[in-house]
């Protein structure tokens, strides 16, 4: 109850209020429990609310019994608890209310009495079929009219667990058998040489040599950066928006002889999750707290041969790992990530030296985010062009390609690589001109 009300009342990410709240839980069944709860809820919100609102003569304006209400609704309706089991349990955190004790209790026990006629209420509005908010229902109709069906089903679906096999220290196969030694079913995936799915998710204490930095967990999509970035031995490479650092090892897994390898991030506290990533594979990187939108604050002036720039989002394609994005991104969210993600490529393009490539990436499904904001940044640089790339995963976009939730079990991501020209023109841009009058 307080982890659902810290989200929908004070407006606090899924993952940071359960942090607070599961270590005080002793029990490791205990803690899968409560997070099954919280998830469930956040997953099915649209749902709950309605059929709640159904149940109720006026709106509940006490949060914490109306976050008690929709618990004792997931329990009924989507997890296997015993009916009377969840009735009692959830009435007797109540117990302090005496009036919330026995609303909750006649809730409850109505739903389960008119659950066919409820439930088949709900399907008749699109929000609640769907368990999306209009507006975002709105947007991804609008861009992906064939596929929003799709990608409204997989959102609200379990996300599978994928690793990232370390290969500077072991093959995947090698990796492969250790699993099956301890009776974890895992399958290698054919498009992504480094990846792997479990049949079922397990603790990271289970998967052997995870302490020892043999293996990551991160979803095949994620995943794809580092082969498209087309690494080699001397290079200098940038990670921006580089938090939790994914990325950024599997750039070092995949090419220990990097010239250097620098990653920024805003925030830093992300940072030091960054750092902690790094020792545990042990990896080394150049870790930098600054605005990725403003370089001349942390930049030492050389040039790098690749920047991956995964770009602040809506994070819309990672909506069935993050069930909260739905209940805390407002409509007017996008066009201000939209901005983010125009200055941001505007700051870092000059860090790149001619003849290297910038990766674009986002998790998002949305086009104002992905093609149509580099199709519009291609417009107005001369010195950059669209580097395509073949690939069996993921649907060629207008420029790039779109990965939607659950292809091929994957996230929703995006991905467009630009490359860079030198201008011998009037065009040349300032930077390159400073850098040769330098030179």
């Amino acid at each position: 109850m307080r982890v659902l009300t810290e989200v929908l009342q004070k407006g606090h990410s899924l993952t940071a209020a359960l942090d607070q709240a599961l270590p005080s839980v002793e029990s490791a069944q205990d803690r899968a429990f409560v997070q099954a709860l919280c998830y469930g809820v956040c997953r099915h919100y649209q749902h709950l609310d309605f059929v709640l609102n159904r149940l109720l003569d006026k709106p509940l304006k006490d949060m914490d019994v109306k976050v008690l209400a929709l618990i004792g609704l997931h329990q009924l309706r989507f997890m296997r608890v015993k009916p009377h089991a969840a009735v009692s349990e959830t009435v007797h955190v109540a117990r302090k209310k005496p009036w919330a004790k026995g609303l909750i209790n006649a809730l409850l026990r109505t739903y389960l009495r008119d659950q066919d006629a409820l439930e088949q209420a709900a399907k008749q509005i699109p929000s609640v079929a769907n368990n999306h908010p209009d507006w975002l229902i709105g947007h991804i109709q609008r861009d992906w009219p064939e596929q929003a069906g799709h990608i409204f089903t997989e959102n609200n679906q379990l996300p599978p667990m994928a690793l990232r096999v370390n290969l500077a220290k072991i093959s995947r196969e090698h990796y492969l058998k250790q699993l099956g030694g301890l009776g974890i079913s895992a399958v290698a995936v054919d498009f992504c040489p480094s990846a792997l799915m479990l049949d079922k998710p397990v603790s990271v204490e289970q998967l052997p040599g995870f302490a020892e930095g043999l293996v990551s967990v991160q979803d095949a999509a994620a995943q794809l950066a580092a082969g498209l970035l087309v690494l080699k031995p001397g290079q200098r490479v940038l990670d921006v928006c580089a938090a939790p650092g994914g990325k950024t090892a599997h750039i070092l897994e995949t090419q220990p002889h990097l010239n250097a390898m620098v990653a920024v991030d805003i925030d830093a506290a992300r940072m030091q999750r960054v750092s902690d990533n790094l020792q545990r594979l042990q990896l080394s990187a150049t870790l930098l707290v600054g605005d990725a939108a403003k370089p001349l604050d942390w930049w030492d002036g050389l040039l790098f041969d690749r920047i991956l720039l995964d770009a602040p989002c809506s994070a819309t394609g990672v909506i069935r790992r993050h069930p909260d994005i739905k209940l805390l991104r407002r409509a007017e969210d996008i066009g201000q990530l939209q901005v983010l993600q125009h200055a941001i490529l505007e700051s870092v393009w000059p860090l790149l030296a001619p003849g290297g490539l910038l990766l674009y990436a986002t998790c998002s499904v949305l086009k104002q985010e992905n093609e149509q904001q580099v199709l519009a940044f291609l417009a107005a640089h001369a010195d950059a062009v669209l580097e395509p790339f073949a690939a069996d995963w993921g649907r060629e976009s207008v420029c790039g390609r779109q990965i939607f939730p659950g292809d091929n079990a994957m996230d929703g991501f995006y991905y467009a690589r630009l490359g860079k020209r030198l201008l011998l023109s009037k065009r040349t841009p300032t930077v390159l001109k400073n850098l040769r009058t330098t030179a």
